[in-house]
C-alpha cells in the first residue's frame, strides 16, 4: 500500500500544505490501471516482436481488455472509493459505484470488440498500420475512458477526459500517407482541442467561486454563491458542458464527425460511436446531476434544446445522404450516431426538471440503458460494415445490396441492428429503451420534447428501413461469398448474441431506469 499527500482547508483562507494521508485502493482502480499496463507492455513487445508474428499484440490485447473486464466482477458486491480526504470518506477523486461499473463495462467492452475489428483492419492488403504503435494507442485511449466515469473531482475528469482523447487523435490519422485520414484526424484535433480550452475556463469558474474541485463539495458549496460570482458560476457552468457535449457530438459540436468516421479506420470510427459517447455521456452526468444540481435551471433548457436540435440534425442529416453520390454506409452511421446522440440527451435533460434527487438519478439510468442498447447495435453495425468494407473499398451501401445472397446470416443480424436503432420489433430491446426515454421527459414535463423526438424516430425509420430493404434485394451480379475472419466473426457474433439477448429479456438493462445509480 502506498500513501498520497492531499491538501484540504476551509474557504476562506487555505494554506498550500495541510497533509493528510490515506491508502489506494487497488482492486477498485484495478479496469483502467490493467488496460494501462497491457498497452504500456505491447508497446515495448513491438519492439522486438518480428513483423510475422505482430498478430500476438493483437491477441494479447484482447486478452489485456478481457481481464479488465473481469476485473469489474470483485467490485461488484458494494461501492469502493479511493483517494479520499481525511475526516471526509464521501470526498473522494475516484469512486467505483453503480453508476462506474455499468459505463466502465460498457467502455472495455466496446474496446474489446474494437480490438476485435481490428485484428483483420490492421492488415487490409491496401496499408498496413503500425501494430504496436495502435494497440498502444487504443488500449491508453481506452484507459482514460474507463477512469473518467469514477472520476469525483474535476481535475481528474479534465485528465481522464484527455487520456481518452489524444490516443485517438493519433487513431484516427494512423493511416501514413492517406490524405483523407489525415484530414479527419486534424479537423478531430482542432475543433477538439478548441472545445476542452472552453471547458478549461469553465471549471476555472467554478473552481474560482466555490474554492474546491471534488465534485460532492461543489454541490454543497455552490448553493451559498450569490451575487455576481452566481452569473460567474453559471458561465462557469455553461462553458464546462462544452467539451463534454463536444465528445457527444451534440449539435453544434458535432461538424467533426461525419469526415472523421469517413476518413478513420472503420474500427477506430466505431470506438468513437460508442466510447467517446459513454466518456461524453459520463462527463456530461458527472458534471450536471452530482456537482452542480442546484444550478438545473440553467442545465436542464439548455441540454433539453441541444437533444431537439441534435437528433433533428442527425436524422435529417442521414436522410440527405441518399442524394449524395457516394452513398456511404460508414457516413450514414455517422450521422445516424449523432441522431441517436439526442435521444441520449434527452433523460440528462430531464434530470434537470426533477424534483428530487432520486428522481433525477432514475433519469440518468434511462440514459445508461439506452447507452447499453445503442452500444451493443451499433457495434454490431460496424462489424458488418468491417465485413463489407473487405471487398468494398468504399463501403457504399450499393454493396450491401444481395448481402442475403452472399451472406445470410451476416445480412440477417445488420436488419436486426438497424431495427433495433430504428426501435421497430423484432428489435424489441431498441423500441424499449426508447419508450423509456419518452416516458422520462414526458414525466418531467417536457412533452415538447418528446413530440420532436417521435418525429425524429419517424424520419429515422425511413433510412434505417431502407437499408434494411436493401439487404434481401437480388444483387445486380452474381453474389460473391464473403470471407469472414475469426476475429471478425466472433465481433459480429458477440453482439448479435447481445442484442438478441437483450431482446429477449430487456429488464436486463431496464431496470437501470428505475433504481438510483449513485
Amino acid at each position: 500500500m502506498s500513501s498520497l499527500a492531499l491538501t484540504t482547508a476551509p474557504q476562506a483562507a487555505r494554506p498550500l500544505a495541510e497533509s493528510v494521508v490515506q491508502s489506494v485502493d487497488w482492486l477498485a482502480v484495478a479496469p483502467p490501471v490493467i488496460a494501462a499496463v497491457v498497452g504500456l507492455a505491447v508497446l515495448v513487445t513491438d519492439l522486438f516482436v518480428d513483423d510475422g508474428k505482430k498478430a500476438l499484440l493483437g491477441w494479447t490485447s484482447v486478452a489485456g481488455l478481457a481481464l479488465s473486464l473481469l476485473a469489474l466482477v470483485p467490485l461488484l458486491d458494494g461501492d469502493r472509493a479511493t483517494f479520499c480526504l481525511t475526516g471526509s470518506p464521501d470526498v473522494c477523486s475516484y469512486t467505483a459505484d453503480r453508476f462506474t461499473l455499468v459505463i466502465q463495462f460498457m467502455v472495455l467492452g466496446g474496446a474489446l470488440l474494437t480490438a476485435l475489428l481490428s485484428m483483420t483492419a490492421l492488415k487490409d492488403g491496401r496499408r498496413e498500420l503500425p501494430a504496436g504503435e495502435y494497440w498502444f494507442l487504443l488500449l491508453s485511449s481506452a484507459a482514460g475512458a474507463a477512469l473518467l466515469p469514477a472520476a469525483r473531482d474535476l481535475a481528474t475528469l479534465v485528465v481522464a477526459l484527455e487520456v481518452a482523447s489524444l490516443p485517438a487523435f493519433a487513431l484516427v490519422g494512423i493511416r501514413l500517407g492517406d490524405k483523407r485520414s489525415s484530414e479527419a484526424a486534424l479537423k478531430f484535433f482542432l475543433s477538439s482541442v478548441t472545445a476542452t480550452a472552453v471547458s478549461l475556463l469553465g471549471i476555472s469558474f467554478v473552481y474560482a467561486t466555490t474554492g474546491t474541485l471534488y465534485l460532492t463539495q461543489i454541490a454543497d458549496r455552490v448553493q451559498n454563491v450569490d451575487g455576481q460570482l452566481h452569473t460567474v458560476t453559471q458561465t462557469g457552468v455553461v462553458l464546462t458542458l462544452v467539451g463534454f457535449a463536444f465528445k457527444t457530438a451534440a449539435v453544434p459540436f458535432h461538424f467533426w464527425v461525419p469526415d472523421t468516421y469517413v476518413g478513420a479506420p472503420l474500427p477506430v470510427a466505431a470506438y468513437l460511436s460508442v466510447v467517446g459517447k459513454a466518456v461524453g455521456f459520463s462527463g456530461l452526468v458527472l458534471v450536471t446531476v452530482v456537482a452542480l444540481p442546484s444550478y438545473a435551471d440553467a442545465w436542464g433548457p439548455a441540454l433539453a434544446a441541444l437533444a431537439a436540435l441534435t437528433m433533428t440534425v442527425g436524422n435529417v442529416g442521414a436522410l440527405r445522404q441518399r442524394s449524395t453520390r457516394a452513398y456511404s454506409a460508414v457516413r450514414l452511421l455517422a450521422w445516424s450516431s449523432v441522431g441517436q446522440a439526442g435521444y441520449l440527451l434527452v433523460p440528462i435533460a430531464a434530470a434537470g426538471y426533477a424534483e428530487n434527487t432520486d428522481d433525477a438519478q432514475r433519469a440518468v439510468g434511462s440514459t445508461v440503458a439506452y447507452a447499453l442498447m445503442y452500444a451493443a447495435v451499433n457495434l454490431g453495425a460496424f462489424a458488418v460494415a468491417a465485413l463489407v468494407g473487405r471487398t468494398s473499398t468504399l463501403n457504399r451501401l450499393s454493396d450491401y445490396r444481395g448481402l442475403y445472397a452472399s451472406s445470410p446470416l451476416t445480412a440477417l443480424l445488420l436488419g436486426f441492428f438497424l431495427l433495433c436503432l430504428a426501435g421497430l420489433p423484432p428489435g424489441i430491446i431498441g423500441l424499449f429503451a426508447k419508450v423509456t426515454v419518452f416516458s422520462v421527459a414526458v414525466d418531467a414535463g417536457l412533452g415538447w420534447l418528446a413530440v420532436v423526438m417521435a418525429v425524429n424516430v419517424v424520419i429515422a425509420l425511413f433510412y434505417y428501413l431502407q437499408w434494411t430493404a436493401l439487404l434481401f434485394r437480388a444483387p445486380e451480379g452474381a453474389a460473391q461469398p464473403h470471407r469472414v475472419p475469426a476475429p471478425l466473426t466472433l465481433a459480429i457474433a458477440l453482439t448479435g448474441v447481445v442484442g438478441i439477448a437483450l431482446s429477449g429479456a430487456p429488464q436486463l438493462i431496464l431496470r437501470f431506469a428505475d433504481t438510483a445509480l449513485f
